[in-house]
């Protein structure tokens, strides 16, 4: 079979996916958004359901999946931290980049023994340039706790990170201009602004890769 791939998904972590035996299996894509990983995991799968609370999303990918004629792939309307994934029958749990403790306890209570949880979260690392941390954002300490909290054993856990780094103040602020309204709602656009005043030239991305397994 042709590797997984899926437009802005890391292929690291789809090939966690790929190496699962998910032929005849119910997939639960969390926080689907536009179906992207739904989409791309339902030709290896016998059913993949997307869950957003983003209707507009879910829209966009239920004409994508008809344009590609999937037929086994369907979206639902759930909030993923407050709706439970009991009533959806998963074999296996996937998100990527919509991750919690509520959503990790839900799929803790949804998968039986064994089956596997796969998702990418935002590491404690992610723009850490503006001094604020997302309240989605986890170390691999945190990730590992939150997890057997909620009934997991934890197969593979990496980091991938990604720190840019710039010539001057100018390319700094061209390389965050996509997240200038959303931080400067929340205040660290100017955080972001200090850090590039002090001589700082760098904007790092990182993210959490995990593969792990019901007990």
């Amino acid at each position: 079979m042709a590797p997984l791939t899926a437009g802005g998904i890391s292929p690291a972590f789809l090939k966690l996916l790929a190496d699962e035996r998910l032929g005849g299996l119910t997939v639960l894509d969390v926080g689907t958004g536009r179906g992207r990983l739904a989409l791309a995991l339902a030709p290896r799968c016998d059913r993949v359901i997307g869950i957003d609370r983003d209707e507009s999303a879910l829209a966009a990918a239920r004409q994508a999946a008809a344009a590609a004629g999937l037929r086994n792939v369907e979206f639902v309307a759930v909030d993923a931290e407050a709706g439970e994934y009991l009533g959806f029958a998963p074999d296996v749990i996937a998100a990527h980049l919509c991750m919690s403790t509520a959503i990790a306890e839900r799929a803790g209570r949804a998968l039986a023994r064994g089956a596997p949880f796969a998702f990418v979260a935002f590491h404690a690392d992610q723009w850490r340039e503006t001094g604020r941390r997302s309240r989605f954002a986890w170390s691999e300490d945190e990730a590992a706790s939150i997890l057997a909290a909620a009934g997991f054993s934890i197969e593979h856990l990496s980091v991938e990170r990604d720190v840019q780094e710039f010539s001057g103040v100018e390319q700094a602020l061209a390389a965050a201009i996509g997240l200038e309204e959303k931080w400067r709602a929340d205040g660290r656009w100017f955080r972001y602004i200090k850090f590039l005043e002090e001589g700082g030239r760098t904007l790092t991305r990182a993210h959490l890769h995990v593969m792990a397994r019901k007990t």
